[in-house]
């Protein structure tokens, strides 16, 4: 996993692939609360990247196969409000406590059929689908 190198920037290759695609603050956002992990946690990468992740996602939503930034900064979803030992599911990545009128931009940004007719809650988990799609794709080719 990364380590922050010369600048303090991140090193790409060792980063996740959604955060090689992202933008440099993403990318040592991730990689500077990973390192700061490791050495708080004993050098559990489990957990390090965990927190990397929650630490991200405070500030960048997942679109597609990258990471961009939210307009408000924040707790993503309810797991994330309450924390780790949440009993709720996380969005994953998709940024669920924004707006419904923000998510249903990002799913025509997404091109996802059907986003007219979509409540919040549906809005919240086809973007993870599409995500999750594009993601699969990027790592294919």
């Amino acid at each position: 996993m990364p380590k922050t190198g010369k600048n303090n920037h991140a090193r790409k290759g060792e980063l996740p692939s959604t955060l090689q695609r992202s933008d440099q603050k993403a990318q040592n956002t991730f990689a500077k609360t990973y390192d700061s992990a490791m050495e708080s946690y004993d050098n559990d990468e489990s957990r390090a990247a965990r927190t990397a992740f929650a630490s991200l996602k405070h500030s960048y939503e997942k679109v597609g196969d990258h990471w961009e930034a939210k307009e408000e900064p924040g707790p993503s979803d309810a797991h994330a409000k309450e924390g780790v030992d949440s009993s709720k599911p996380t969005a994953g990545g998709v940024d669920a406590n924004a707006s419904k009128e923000h998510l249903y931009q990002r799913a025509r940004e997404l091109d996802i059929k059907g986003r007219s007719t979509m409540d919040k809650g549906e809005l919240v988990k086809a973007l993870q689908k599409a995500n999750d799609a594009a993601t699969r794709k990027a790592l294919e080719g």
